[in-house]
């Protein structure tokens, strides 16, 4: 038998989430597939204005996620690939990030499904979820949504291997 997810709530991230994201990302844990630590802040401070452009173009980005308390725990949500050197090109790239504290509690798988209704409501047909190999946490959430293996790929910058899952909208 399964818990039921806590609520978590989910919008367009604001300048001051920058500064919230590289404080709660600051660790070591969470950071593992990412390169090991905490982006500088000026990372953060593009890609939440880069998440509001996403947002404006296409109904959907990285939003803010926020448990009960309406404390951010991290990021969900939807872009487009964002490489041209590698991977699922031209389409709509599903991810998530959370701060150690709120792992193991439902909000990933939570907040993915608010974003796949958000997306296919946004006439989103396909998305991609890419995922380091190693990455287990994140696997067994990609197994929860129902998304399949497409290819296994080697990114080029680290050389470690990663999986590229699909998801058709259509069949949700």
């Amino acid at each position: 038998m399964s818990r039921p997810l806590p609520a978590v709530q989910l919008r367009v991230p604001t300048d001051e989430d920058a500064l919230t994201w590289h404080r709660v990302f600051d660790d070591p844990d969470v950071m593992e597939f990412h390169g090991g630590k905490a982006a500088e802040l000026s990372v953060y401070e593009e890609l939440t204005a880069r998440q509001r452009m996403h947002d404006a173009a296409h109904g959907f980005c990285f939003w803010t996620m926020l448990d009960e308390d309406g404390e951010v725990i991290g990021f969900t949500g939807a872009q487009p690939w964002p490489h041209q050197e590698f991977g699922p090109v031209g389409e709509i790239e599903i991810g998530w990030r959370l701060a150690r504290g709120a792992w193991g509690k439902g909000y990933a798988t939570a907040a993915a499904r608010t974003t796949l209704e958000r997306v296919r409501a946004a006439g989103v047909e396909r998305v991609v979820a890419m995922v380091n190999a190693r990455n287990e946490r994140s696997i067994a959430v990609i197994g929860r949504l129902g998304m399949e293996l497409a290819e296994t790929f080697t990114t080029p910058v680290s050389q470690q291997k990663g999986y590229c899952f699909r998801l058709e909208l259509s069949s949700l």
